[in-house]
Protein backbone atom coordinates (compact mmCIF):
# COMPACT_ATOMS: atom_id res chain seq x y z
CA UNK A 1 0.00 0.00 0.00
CA UNK A 2 1.37 3.33 -0.35
CA UNK A 3 3.78 4.69 2.14
CA UNK A 4 3.95 8.14 3.46
CA UNK A 5 6.42 9.55 5.98
CA UNK A 6 5.83 8.70 9.03
CA UNK A 7 3.57 5.59 8.23
CA UNK A 8 1.67 3.77 6.00
CA UNK A 9 -1.99 5.21 4.61
CA UNK A 10 -3.44 2.22 5.07
CA UNK A 11 -3.36 0.50 8.58
CA UNK A 12 -5.66 -2.88 7.19
CA UNK A 13 -5.53 -4.23 3.90
CA UNK A 14 -8.53 -5.32 1.80
CA UNK A 15 -7.85 -9.21 3.18
CA UNK A 16 -7.58 -8.28 6.70
CA UNK A 17 -10.53 -5.58 7.05
CA UNK A 18 -14.24 -6.83 6.38
CA UNK A 19 -16.26 -7.05 3.52
CA UNK A 20 -16.92 -3.59 3.74
CA UNK A 21 -13.61 -2.27 3.24
CA UNK A 22 -14.31 -0.31 -0.25
CA UNK A 23 -17.58 1.10 1.02
CA UNK A 24 -15.08 2.19 4.21
CA UNK A 25 -12.51 3.58 2.13
CA UNK A 26 -15.43 5.85 0.33
CA UNK A 27 -16.48 6.63 3.39
CA UNK A 28 -13.59 8.09 4.77
CA UNK A 29 -12.54 9.88 1.27
CA UNK A 30 -15.39 12.03 1.39
CA UNK A 31 -14.95 12.87 5.07
CA UNK A 32 -12.20 14.12 4.40
CA UNK A 33 -12.70 15.52 0.91
CA UNK A 34 -15.36 17.56 3.17
CA UNK A 35 -12.02 18.39 5.89
CA UNK A 36 -9.72 19.85 3.35
CA UNK A 37 -13.05 21.96 1.86
CA UNK A 38 -13.24 23.50 5.60
CA UNK A 39 -9.45 24.27 5.97
CA UNK A 40 -10.50 26.30 2.84
CA UNK A 41 -13.72 27.52 4.73
CA UNK A 42 -11.61 28.76 7.49
CA UNK A 43 -8.86 30.27 5.42
CA UNK A 44 -11.64 32.67 3.83
CA UNK A 45 -13.42 33.44 7.02
CA UNK A 46 -9.59 34.64 9.05
CA UNK A 47 -8.61 36.06 5.26
CA UNK A 48 -12.21 38.39 5.93
CA UNK A 49 -11.80 38.98 9.19
CA UNK A 50 -8.29 39.90 9.13
CA UNK A 51 -9.36 42.25 5.73
CA UNK A 52 -11.63 43.96 8.28
CA UNK A 53 -9.44 44.88 10.69
CA UNK A 54 -6.64 45.95 8.20
CA UNK A 55 -9.40 48.31 6.63
CA UNK A 56 -10.21 49.88 9.99
CA UNK A 57 -6.85 50.61 10.70
CA UNK A 58 -6.27 52.38 7.63
CA UNK A 59 -9.27 54.38 8.49
CA UNK A 60 -8.24 55.24 12.32
CA UNK A 61 -4.94 56.54 10.93
CA UNK A 62 -6.74 58.66 8.06
CA UNK A 63 -9.20 59.63 10.76
CA UNK A 64 -5.96 60.53 13.24
CA UNK A 65 -3.84 62.01 10.60
CA UNK A 66 -6.76 63.89 9.37
CA UNK A 67 -7.90 65.18 13.40
CA UNK A 68 -5.16 64.69 15.64
CA UNK A 69 -1.75 66.85 16.58
CA UNK A 70 1.26 63.91 15.18
CA UNK A 71 2.46 62.22 18.17
CA UNK A 72 4.33 58.70 18.73
CA UNK A 73 1.70 57.05 19.95
CA UNK A 74 0.02 57.19 16.47
CA UNK A 75 2.61 55.09 14.82
CA UNK A 76 1.16 52.35 16.76
CA UNK A 77 -1.32 52.03 13.82
CA UNK A 78 0.88 51.38 11.57
CA UNK A 79 3.03 48.90 13.77
CA UNK A 80 -0.48 47.17 14.16
CA UNK A 81 -1.07 47.12 10.63
CA UNK A 82 2.21 45.92 9.55
CA UNK A 83 1.87 42.91 12.54
CA UNK A 84 -1.61 42.40 11.13
CA UNK A 85 -0.87 41.89 7.37
CA UNK A 86 2.10 39.65 8.71
CA UNK A 87 -0.21 37.70 10.40
CA UNK A 88 -2.67 37.08 7.84
CA UNK A 89 0.19 36.13 5.04
CA UNK A 90 1.39 33.34 7.86
CA UNK A 91 -2.09 32.18 8.27
CA UNK A 92 -2.71 32.00 4.34
CA UNK A 93 0.43 30.09 4.07
CA UNK A 94 -0.54 28.35 6.88
CA UNK A 95 -3.58 26.39 5.23
CA UNK A 96 -2.05 26.21 1.99
CA UNK A 97 0.11 24.15 3.09
CA UNK A 98 -2.43 21.86 5.39
CA UNK A 99 -4.31 21.51 2.25
CA UNK A 100 -1.33 20.57 0.19
CA UNK A 101 -0.71 17.74 2.86
CA UNK A 102 -4.37 17.41 2.92
CA UNK A 103 -4.42 16.88 -0.85
CA UNK A 104 -1.83 14.33 -1.44
CA UNK A 105 -3.59 11.86 1.19
CA UNK A 106 -6.54 12.33 -1.05
CA UNK A 107 -4.69 12.12 -3.94
CA UNK A 108 -3.35 8.50 -2.48
CA UNK A 109 -7.27 7.55 -1.37
CA UNK A 110 -8.23 8.17 -5.14
CA UNK A 111 -5.63 5.27 -6.07
CA UNK A 112 -7.78 2.81 -4.57
CA UNK A 113 -11.30 4.28 -6.26
CA UNK A 114 -13.04 4.00 -9.52
CA UNK A 115 -12.02 7.57 -10.74
CA UNK A 116 -9.63 9.85 -9.71
CA UNK A 117 -10.86 13.47 -10.20
CA UNK A 118 -8.97 15.51 -7.83
CA UNK A 119 -5.56 13.58 -8.78
CA UNK A 120 -7.18 14.26 -13.38
CA UNK A 121 -7.50 17.49 -12.36
CA UNK A 122 -4.31 17.99 -10.99
CA UNK A 123 -2.67 16.55 -13.85
CA UNK A 124 -4.62 18.80 -15.78
CA UNK A 125 -3.55 22.00 -14.91
CA UNK A 126 -0.24 20.56 -14.73
CA UNK A 127 -0.19 20.41 -10.82
CA UNK A 128 -0.55 24.19 -10.84
CA UNK A 129 1.96 25.29 -13.06
CA UNK A 130 -0.66 25.36 -16.22
CA UNK A 131 -0.04 29.01 -17.91
CA UNK A 132 -3.99 28.84 -17.48
CA UNK A 133 -4.03 27.96 -14.38
CA UNK A 134 -3.27 30.51 -11.14
CA UNK A 135 -3.83 28.97 -7.31
CA UNK A 136 -6.48 31.64 -5.59
CA UNK A 137 -3.84 30.89 -2.56
CA UNK A 138 -1.09 32.76 -4.53
CA UNK A 139 -2.94 35.33 -5.74
CA UNK A 140 -4.79 35.92 -2.24
CA UNK A 141 -1.33 36.78 -0.38
CA UNK A 142 -0.65 39.19 -2.62
CA UNK A 143 -3.51 41.19 -0.29
CA UNK A 144 -1.61 40.87 3.21
CA UNK A 145 1.49 42.09 1.13
CA UNK A 146 -0.15 45.12 -0.26
CA UNK A 147 -1.53 46.18 3.21
CA UNK A 148 1.72 45.95 4.52
CA UNK A 149 3.45 48.47 2.11
CA UNK A 150 0.70 50.66 3.15
CA UNK A 151 1.21 50.46 6.64
CA UNK A 152 4.96 51.15 6.20
CA UNK A 153 4.11 53.77 4.00
CA UNK A 154 2.08 54.98 6.72
CA UNK A 155 4.53 54.29 9.44
CA UNK A 156 7.27 56.06 7.41
CA UNK A 157 5.34 58.96 6.44
CA UNK A 158 4.62 59.65 10.42
CA UNK A 159 8.03 59.44 10.84
CA UNK A 160 8.92 61.84 8.64
CA UNK A 161 6.07 64.20 10.22
CA UNK A 162 7.58 63.44 13.54
CA UNK A 163 11.26 64.77 12.61
CA UNK A 164 10.77 67.52 10.94
CA UNK A 165 8.55 68.64 14.36
CA UNK A 166 11.95 68.01 15.98
CA UNK A 167 13.89 69.62 14.05
CA UNK A 168 11.90 72.88 13.71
Amino acid sequence: MADRPGGALFHYTKETYSDSFEETVLEQYKLYVKSAENVSARRVASSRYLLTLNVALVALYGYQSSNLDSDWWMMLVPVLGALVSVLWYRIIKSHKDLNAVKFGIIHELEQHLPAMLYTHEWRLIEGGRSRLYRSVTDIERWIPLAFLALHLTFFAALAVDGLQDYIT
